[in-house]
């Protein structure tokens, strides 16, 4: 299929979209930054978002409603099984991801032909809500740049921030008190889309290589996508989801620019 000519978007996607908008109204402030650039609709593109809480797919949905897109997510398989919820997913034409299991190589490959068909796919690179203890995001999988390169497709990083302040880690516990707490704060959420695809241009070496390779640079440009978005929150958050753990076997390293721009914001930090 010509690249420049995507696929319709199913009703119940273009449907699933507009309830999005609906429903972070009452619990949240969606503020939607940078766009998706003309030249990158209607063909393959990847966009690659940092996780942050179980709230983050309606978010997306609702920020991709707003800036007129309508991607195809990988999404965990356990919606996929839910009574309503899964049929809703598989009729949007939505990738199943079966994490833990010997079904999710399978993912890849569903992906990979979506972008040959045309498509946008959103993906989380992460794998899971990261765990990072400053909430940056964690190492990612490969898997998103070896679907860029089986495809063709640019990958656009997609940074994403507040929603742990609407769902916390452990949603669906006290899920009603937590949507309660939501309706009286009403915390600004934001989804900012990058300025530019990553440039991969410049990875060498066997596909594997090349896959790590393209995989940091990916990581790095929705750290610093993230970074636009909480100046004054470079170590720790203003809302700290207490409900989540952390695990640093997946912290990923720091480069040099970005601890020389946490140190100030850190001794600001002490000093008050």
């Amino acid at each position: 299929m010509d690249s420049t000519s995507p696929p319709p978007t199913p009703f119940m996607w273009r449907f699933m979209l507009l309830i999005a908008r609906l429903v972070v109204l009452p619990l949240c402030r969606l503020r939607v930054s940078g766009s998706v650039p003309a030249e990158l609709r209607g063909r393959p593109l990847i966009l690659a978002a940092n996780h942050v809480s179980p709230f983050d797919p309606i978010v997306m949905t609702a920020a991709c409603h707003k800036a007129g897109i309508a991607p195809r997510i990988m999404a965990t398989g356990g919606l996929f099984d839910a009574p309503i919820a899964g049929a809703a997913m598989r009729k949007a034409g939505h990738i199943r991801v079966d994490r833990n299991s010997t079904r999710v190589a399978d993912a890849l490959p569903a992906a990979t032909q979506a972008l040959r068909d045309g498509n946008m796919v959103l993906l989380y690179p992460e794998g899971r809500i990261g765990l990072d203890p400053w909430m940056w995001p964690e190492r990612g999988k490969t898997g998103v740049a070896r679907m860029a390169a089986a495809a063709g497709a640019p990958v656009l990083p997609v940074a994403q921030w507040g929603a742990h302040a609407v769902l916390p880690y452990t949603t669906p516990e006290h899920l009603l008190r937590s949507l309660l707490h939501a309706m009286r704060r009403r915390p600004v959420v934001h989804v900012r889309f990058g300025d530019a695809p990553v440039d991969l241009s410049g990875v060498t070496g066997t596909p594997g290589a090349q896959a790590m390779q393209a995989t940091r640079l990916i990581m790095d440009g929705i750290h610093d996508t993230l970074a636009t978005l909480r100046p004054t929150e470079m170590q720790t958050p203003h809302h700290v989801d207490t409900t989540r753990r952390t695990d640093p076997s997946r912290i990923r390293p720091r480069r040099p620019t970005d601890a020389a721009a946490e140190q100030p914001n850190a001794a600001k930090a002490d000093a008050e």
